[in-house]
């Protein structure tokens, strides 16, 4: 792992977002709360919001953050038709909170897969990124 031992503890923000692509059926399915498995959304939001929490432990060279906040929304978009995913990561501390967004947005897709496959199996998980963040001794970043 880097040394951040020397580096002062700041406040630190990521935004990731990421999207599940699939068919009307299956997201109309998804809206309405039909699949087999329940509730996609709530159940994508939990294991998002779990998997930011044990990021360290899935990244094998990511210091433990003490995360203050994370966030998981969805948005049903008929236009791709999808579902899109962003997580938000809040902390104070001497690294960052990228890699918490992004685990939280991939394992919220990846959920939304699982709990949905049944309907479909040709769903892809696209446009992983993160598209924002603040703090730290590299400054900002957006997309």
């Amino acid at each position: 792992m880097v040394d951040v031992g020397g580096k002062p503890a700041t406040q630190r923000t990521a935004v990731a977002e990421g999207q599940v692509l699939m068919s009307a059926e299956t997201l109309a399915l998804i809206r309405e709360g039909a699949l087999k498995k329940g509730d996609a959304l709530s159940v994508a939001q939990i294991a998002g919001i779990q998997a930011a929490k044990r990021t360290a432990e899935l990244i094998p060279f990511c210091h433990p953050v003490p995360l203050d906040q994370i966030a998981v929304d969805f948005e049903l978009d008929d236009a791709l038709p999808g579902v899109r995913i962003r997580a938000t990561a809040h902390c104070t501390a001497k690294t960052g909170v990228e890699m918490e967004a992004l685990t939280a947005v991939s394992v919220a897709a990846l959920t939304i897969y699982d709990m949905a496959k049944s309907a479909e199996k040709t769903m892809r998980i696209a446009e992983i990124r993160l598209v924002k963040k603040t703090g730290g001794k590299s400054g900002d970043f957006e997309t």
